[in-house]
C-alpha cells in the first residue's frame, strides 16, 4: 500500500473552513465520544518498530496527553460554543489522518519507506503543525478544565509549537547503507554478505519469508508509480531483495505440492467488453486507435490492414489513414484488471508493465544471482530448491529470462527433463517454459542439444499431467515462431503427443494441448498430421467441457484442411448447431464459420445435414440479429445455403462469401508459474 504523503510548505495553517462539512453531524457527547476513542485507539498504536520509530512515538505521545483531557471532558456533560465544536470536529479529521499514516506506514515496503524518508518524515511533521494550529484556537478557557488538564494543554501546545521536521539519523544512516550498496551494484561491485545481513536485520527482515514479502510490497509500490523515476528506483529495490534472499538464505525450498496454478489463466477471466479487440474478441494486448476512432488489438489490426483492407472492421468506413495510435489509458485500465484478476499482464510481453529501459542496477543484480544459482547448481547435490528458484526468476521479467539464458541455463535444466523427480521434471520443464517466452531465447531452446526432444519426452511421458500440460505449453510458445511450427508439425511425436493430452488430460492439460494444437495448425501442411492423429473427434469430445477451444481447434482444421478434414468433421455437425444455440460469442462465431467452411467445402449433402438440426434455422436468424458483426455475417452465409438448398438447387462448391476476413483463434499467453 502506497504511503499518503503531503509534501506542502513546512508553516502553521487555520483549520480548513469546510472541515466540519466532512464530519457527521452528530451531537456534543457523541463528538467528544468519538474524540475519545479516536485519541485511545491511537494512544494504544505501536510505534513503528525498524524506521520512523521516533517520529511515530512523537505523535502517539501527543495522542495520550489528548486523551486525558477528552476524558475530562466527556465527563464534565456541559455544552460548547459553535466555534469549540469546529475545533474538536477538525481535531478529529487530524487523528483520523495520524492513524492512517502510521497504519500505512506500518502495510508498506519497509525499503521503500526508507528511500522516501524525508517526505515521510515531513507528513509526520506537519500533522503536528495541523495539531498546534488547532490547539492555537481552542477556546480553553470556555471548558472549566482542571488545572493538571490545562496544564496538559499548555504543555501540548508547546510541545507542538516547538517541534521541527526530523529524520532519525539511524534512518538516515541504514538509507545510505542501502543507496551505497545500490551505487555500489552500478560498477558491478558484489554487495558484501556481511553488510547485507546488517541491512536487513535493521529493517527487521530476519528470514527468506519475510524478504519475499518485502518483495511483494515493492512489486506492488511499482504498479502504484506513475513516473519512470519512482519506477526505476523500485526496481533497484527489488533486484536486491532478490538478490540478498537467494545469497543469504539459498534457494528457495519448494513445496511438496506448489499451486502451479495460483494465476488465473485468460479463459477462466470474465474479460470486460470493453477490453477486448473487435476483431479476435480477445484481451487487447497493445490497444490502438485507427483513423476513425476504434480501437483494436494492434497485432490483430496489423493483420487486417496487410491482408489489403483499408476499411475500419467494426464501422465498415474507409480509414483516412493506416497510422495505429497507442491508446494508453485503456491499456493502463486493462493492467490494472490484469492486477486485480491476478493475471501477470507482463507476459503479454517483454517489456514488462511500464518498462522502458530496464533499470541498470536491477539488471546487475539480477546477473549476480543468476550466477549464483548456476554455479549452486554445478555443485549441489539435489539440484530441485535451484531448478525451482530459476523457475520462479524466470516467470518474474524479461531482464532475469535474458540473463538466465545468456549463463547458460538452457543445456543444465535439460539435464533434468528426463529425471525421476516428478517435482525436479515440472520444475525443469517450467523454467524452460518461462525463459521461452522471451523471443531470442526461442532460438536458444532450439537450437540446445537435447532441449526440443526433451521437452517432446516430458509431453508423450511426463510423470505429472502438470508437466505434460507445460511441454505444451512450451510448444505452444516455440511454434510463434512460423519456421518452428512447421519444423514442430512434422514430428509425429509432437502431433500425436498432443492429441493424446487433448484426449486423455484433465480440463487445464487439455486446454493446454489445444492452444497448442491451434497454433500448430494455422500452419497448412501441418493439419493432415492432426486429422489423421484423430484431433477433430478429440475436439469433438471437449466441445462442452472446452467450448471455446475445442469449437476453434475444428474451425481451424476445417479451414486449412482439405476435404478429409471436412469428412472427420461431418459427424459433429449437430454439436456445431448446439454450439451456435448455447455457446459464448466467440464459440457462436466459430461454430458458424466451422459450418460455412463445410458447406462450401462438401456441397449439397452437408448442407441437408445441417438442415435436420432441429431449430437451425430460428438460431441462424438470432444470430444474424443479435450477434456479433462476424458471427452476423457467418450466420447470413448459413441461411444463404439453407434457402439455395431448400429451392433444390444443386453444386458441389458454394463460394457465397467473396470478403475476405479475418478469422479470430483464441490468443492464448501461458502464465509463467511459481
Amino acid at each position: 500500500m502506497a504511503v499518503t504523503l503531503e509534501v506542502t510548505p513546512t508553516r502553521k495553517r487555520r483549520p480548513l473552513v469546510v472541515g466540519h462539512l466532512d464530519s457527521p453531524n452528530i451531537s456534543d457527547t457523541k463528538l467528544f465520544r468519538s474524540l475519545f476513542f479516536a485519541s485511545q485507539e491511537l494512544s494504544h498504536m505501536q510505534p513503528l518498530r525498524f524506521i520512523l520509530r521516533r517520529n511515530s512515538q512523537s505523535i502517539i505521545r501527543k495522542v495520550k496527553v489528548l486523551a486525558a483531557v477528552f476524558d475530562e471532558l466527556l465527563r464534565s456533560h456541559m455544552v460548547y460554543s459553535q466555534s469549540a465544536q469546529l475545533c474538536f470536529e477538525e481535531m478529529n479529521i487530524v487523528m483520523q489522518r495520524m492513524k492512517t499514516l502510521i497504519e500505512d506506514c506500518t502495510r508498506s515496503s519497509k525499503l521503500w519507506l526508507l528511500l522516501q524518508i524525508e517526505n515521510v518524515s515531513f507528513s509526520f511533521h506537519e500533522l503536528v503543525a495541523d495539531l498546534s494550529t488547532v490547539l492555537d484556537i481552542l477556546p480553553v478557557n470556555d471548558f472549566n478544565l482542571s488545572e493538571d488538564a490545562e496544564d496538559l494543554i499548555l504543555l501540548l501546545k508547546k510541545q507542538c509549537s516547538d517541534s521541527i521536521q526530523f529524520v532519525d539519523p539511524r534512518d538516515d544512516d541504514l538509507r545510505r547503507k542501502v543507496t551505497d550498496t545500490i551505487d555500489g551494484i552500478k560498477h558491478q561491485i558484489v554487495p558484501d554478505q556481511s553488510k547485507l545481513i546488517g541491512i536487513f536485520n535493521d529493517l527487521g527482515l530476519l528470514d527468506s519469508a519475510s524478504l519475499i514479502e518485502e518483495i511483494q510490497r515493492l512489486e506492488d509500490e511499482t504498479h502504484d508509480q506513475i513516473d519512470e523515476r519512482s519506477r526505476i528506483a523500485a526496481a533497484s529495490l527489488i533486484g536486491l531483495v532478490r538478490y540478498a534472499n537467494c545469497v543469504l538464505y539459498g534457494p528457495s525450498t519448494p513445496s511438496p505440492h506448489p499451486d502451479f496454478r495460483r494465476h488465473k489463466s485468460l479463459s477462466e477471466a470474465n474479460i470486460p467488453a470493453d477490453f477486448r479487440c473487435p476483431i479476435t474478441l480477445e484481451l487487447m494486448r497493445d490497444p490502438v486507435v485507427v483513423s476513425m476512432g476504434q480501437t483494436y488489438d494492434r497485432e490483430s489490426i496489423d493483420l487486417w490492414i496487410k491482408s489489403g483492407h483499408n476499411t475500419c472492421p467494426k464501422t465498415g468506413q474507409v480509414l483516412k489513414h493506416t497510422n495505429l495510435i497507442p491508446n494508453s489509458a485503456l491499456k493502463n485500465l486493462i493492467v490494472m484488471w490484469c492486477r486485480d484478476q491476478k493475471i501477470p499482464f507482463e507476459i503479454y510481453g517483454d517489456g514488462g508493465v511500464g518498462s522502458s529501459t530496464p533499470c541498470t542496477e536491477a539488471v546487475e543484480f539480477t546477473r549476480m544471482m543468476v550466477s549464483f544459482l548456476i554455479d549452486k547448481l554445478i555443485s549441489v547435490a539435489e539440484p530441485n530448491a535451484v531448478v525451482f528458484e530459476l523457475r520462479a526468476l524466470a516467470k518474474s521479467d524479461s531482464v532475469a529470462r535474458a540473463c538466465i539464458a545468456e549463463a547458460g541455463a538452457i543445456p543444465k535444466l535439460v539435464r533434468y527433463l528426463g529425471s525421476d523427480s516428478p517435482s525436479l521434471q515440472i520444475n525443469a520443464v517450467t523454467a524452460i517454459l518461462n525463459l521461452s517466452i522471451l523471443e531470442q531465447n526461442k532460438t536458444r531452446i532450439m537450437e540446445t542439444d537435447g532441449a526440443l526432444n526433451g521437452v517432446i519426452e516430458v509431453l508423450r511421458s511426463g510423470a505429472t499431467w502438470e508437466a505434460k500440460a507445460n511441454a505444451a505449453a512450451t510448444l505452444f510458445s516455440l511454434a510463434s515462431i512460423s519456421t518452428y511450427k512447421r519444423r514442430l508439425g512434422r514430428k509425429v511425436r509432437v502431433v500425436s503427443g498432443l492429441v493424446d493430452l487433448a484426449k486423455q488430460g484433465p480440463t487445464s492439460s487439455k486446454r493446454d494441448a489445444f492452444v497448442a494444437i491451434l497454433n500448430l495448425a494455422a500452419e497448412r501442411e501441418n493439419v493432415g498430421r492432426f486429422v489423421e492423429a484423430g484431433v477433430v473427434q478429440a475436439a469433438g469430445d471437449a466441445f462442452r467441457e472446452l467450448p471455446e477451444e475445442a469449437v476453434s481447434v475444428v474451425e481451424a482444421i476445417v479451414r486449412k484442411g482439405g476435404l478429409m478434414a471436412v469428412s472427420a468433421a461431418f459427424g459433429l455437425i449437430r454439436q456445431l448447431g448446439e454450439m451456435m444455440r448455447e455457446g459464448g460469442d466467440t464459440t457462436k462465431e466459430s461454430a458458424a464459420a466451422t459450418l460455412v467452411t463445410m458447406c462450401r467445402k462438401g456441397g449439397s449433402e452437408l448442407v441437408a445435414e445441417m438442415a435436420t438440426i432441429p431449430g437451425i434455422e430460428r438460431v441462424i436468424w438470432e444470430m444474424i440479429g443479435t450477434g456479433t458483426a462476424r458471427g452476423g455475417r457467418k450466420a447470413a452465409s448459413l441461411m444463404r445455403y439453407l434457402r439455395r438448398w431448400a429451392a433444390g438447387d444443386t453444386y458441389e462448391t458454394a463460394a457465397t462469401e467473396t470478403q475476405s476476413i479475418v478469422v479470430p483463434t483464441p490468443s492464448r499467453i501461458f502464465n509463467p508459474v511459481l
